[in-house]
């Protein structure tokens, strides 16, 4: 069977045939795809970082916020539409390229869509700005004079592959800031990103030049194909937003200017805590029936998957046999959303957390046989928050008590981020603050771990605030107008 051609990325102002082009082939269940993205020579990256920043300059600049959401908007609902040509081609071919599940990816991409509505756009931008105006011209302030948010010249995005349309996010960010975008395509999700510039371009024309989407091998760009073209982008850039691997952002750290602000989203490690009074036999399979939905999305694959759940004590249900729920429901969406197929590194990567939970010196016992395709390692002592092997393995840790596995998260203070708390309101409070002292910076329900709110603090951090600088218009300069204003002689 030959495969079907797609072209990816976006090059306002440049023609196909003025590129070279790199090929990656995917193929899943019969279906092939080969993918041409672009390798552009550093005069081609030049002019076209030229074209996106003049076109930021005469169109985004001079849009209302409140304009942009409205485009975004309309965008997001011809993604939505089933119907739509484009979401169809990416119900059909995203897949392909990432190996998920198909029933799994156009549920997520639903979800997903969703949360970047208008309502939940205006959510979003008031979050980081009580009055979003400050975004469109300066704007008053208590202590006097006024103040006006500018987004970054030119805004640089390195995207990760491991969740299908991820690149969307950072995408809308810079919209809302009106800033010129650059994105680089990961090689492992490369479609997305160019479909939804063209789709902006389609559904509001002015915005067709103020961004472009790019490849390089490498997430760096160091060396190898495309070096040339990412050395003058980073240096070009005067903020770059990215995504992935600790060692990888390292990498791009140290390649960019010391000028350059630099926005790193690495690797993270999620948990659960699960109280007495979620345990009772009502309440216990449903939140087991939860909580499996949380490992079996994207295959723990997003930064806030969870890793780990540790269970109380004391209730009807015991930890262990909330593992055996767990370990159920497990199986029963393996039934319907098939974990994509694993490479021989990502096997190995499972058999070798196998064979640690089975050789280790604690009570562990593992669910699921070796070739399954998912397990649960339960353990009856109060085990280290660690990750497991990923691609839906879980540990499930009874514990005495909440309160004491706060000091066993809190050694990993750098890389936590997401909780998920089934328990009662005075407890969720409580453990609210000794969470958020730890250094978790996002606590949601069991089943909702790996479905982000419109507008969260992404690592604790303002999606749109840490985008701008500020400009102050002090009171004194305007007091020092007023006498050389025409009216004062």
């Amino acid at each position: 069977m030959n495969a079907e051609r797609i072209t990816a990325g976006y090059l306002p102002g440049l023609n196909d045939d003025e590129v070279q082009w790199h090929v990656l082939h995917f193929e899943r269940d019969g279906a092939r795809l080969a993918v041409s993205v672009p390798v552009l020579t550093g005069a081609q990256m030049q002019a076209l970082t030229a074209r996106v920043q003049a076109a930021a300059r005469q169109h985004l600049h001079t849009m209302r916020v409140a304009d942009i959401i409205d485009v975004i908007d309309r965008a997001i609902a011809r993604m939505l539409d089933r119907d739509d040509p484009l979401r169809q081609q990416a119900e059909r071919w995203l897949p392909v390229v990432t190996g998920y599940d198909a029933d799994m990816v156009r549920l997520g991409l639903t979800g997903f869509f969703k949360t970047f509505r208008a309502p939940q756009l205006r959510r979003f931008v008031a979050e980081d700005f009580p009055n979003p105006a400050v975004l469109d011209s300066f704007q008053p302030v208590p202590k006097g004079g006024a103040v006006r948010a500018f987004g970054p010249d030119l805004l640089v995005h390195s995207w990760a592959g491991n969740v299908p349309a991820l690149s969307l996010w950072s995408m809308v960010c810079g919209l809302l800031v009106k800033s010129a975008s650059i994105g680089k395509l990961a090689s492992a999700e490369p479609l997305f990103a160019g479909w939804f510039a063209r789709l902006l371009a389609e559904v509001h024309p002015p915005l067709a030049d103020c961004l472009a989407v790019v490849w390089w091998s490498g997430a760096g760009g160091a060396s190898g194909v495309g070096a040339e073209s990412a050395n003058v982008l980073l240096n070009a850039a005067d903020t770059v937003l990215a995504y992935g691997g600790n060692a990888t952002l390292k990498a791009l750290r140290q390649r960019l200017p010391v000028t350059t602000r630099f926005l790193p989203h690495g690797h993270k490690l999620g948990f659960g805590l699960i109280g007495q009074s979620a345990l009772d036999t009502l309440k216990a399979p449903a939140v087991a029936r939860l909580a499996a939905w949380d490992v079996m999305r994207y295959d723990q694959q997003g930064c806030y998957s969870p890793h780990v759940f540790y269970v109380e004590r004391g209730a009807a249900v015991a930890p262990r046999t909330f593992a055996d729920y767990l370990a159920a429901e497990l199986a029963n969406l393996q039934r319907r959303f098939a974990r994509r197929s694993l490479t021989l590194e990502e096997s190995a990567t499972v058999a070798k957390w196998q064979q640690g939970v089975e050789w280790s010196d604690a009570d562990n016992q593992l669910m699921g046989s070796a070739d399954a395709a998912w397990n649960v390692a339960y353990s009856d002592s109060l085990q280290p928050l660690a990750p497991t092997a990923l691609y839906r393995t879980i540990a499930v840790v009874g514990v005495d008590s909440l309160d004491a596995v706060l000091p066993v998260v809190a050694a990993q203070r750098e890389y936590l981020q997401t909780a998920g708390v089934a328990a009662d309101p005075e407890t969720l409070q409580r453990l609210a603050n000794l969470l958020g002292a730890a250094g978790v910076t996002r606590i949601s329900a069991i089943g909702s771990m790996s479905m982000p709110e419109a507008g969260w603090h992404h690592d604790g951090r303002f999606s749109l605030l840490d985008l701008v600088r500020m400009t102050e218009l002090e009171q004194s300069a305007e007091w020092a107008a007023q006498p050389l204003a025409r009216y004062a002689d």
